[in-house]
């Protein structure tokens, strides 16, 4: 099989063009944005709203398995809670230790 030159020149432009557009859009769209209250607004809420989401998961999921794991996930919730609200209510720290306080305990205890 024999690819033209033209014909990879046209796939090349082709993908370029598509991948420039998917990440150059969100950057354009988002500077009208930046001044939204509805954007403030959620910027705000969100972080606490993922860590609902992850936290009722992670109890759905323990109370089907053992009582025991429910237990360690009411454990890690409020070490998730703590290190949010004392380091400065970093999301990824907070999740992050309540992740490890909950595998931690599932494993060792």
């Amino acid at each position: 099989m024999h690819l033209d030159a033209g014909y990879l020149a046209a796939v090349f432009a082709t993908i370029f063009v598509i991948n420039f557009t998917l990440r150059a859009l969100p950057f354009a769209v988002l500077k009208p944005l930046r001044e939204s209250e509805a954007v403030t607004v959620l910027a705000g809420w969100m972080p606490a709203g993922i860590l609902t989401i992850l936290a009722a998961s992670t109890f759905l999921s323990s109370a089907e398995v053992d009582g025991h794991r429910l237990l360690h996930a009411g454990i890690a919730t409020v070490a998730t809670i703590a290190t949010h609200l004392a380091g400065g209510r970093r999301t990824l720290l907070s999740v992050g230790a309540g992740t490890l306080t909950y595998v931690l305990l599932v494993n060792f205890l």
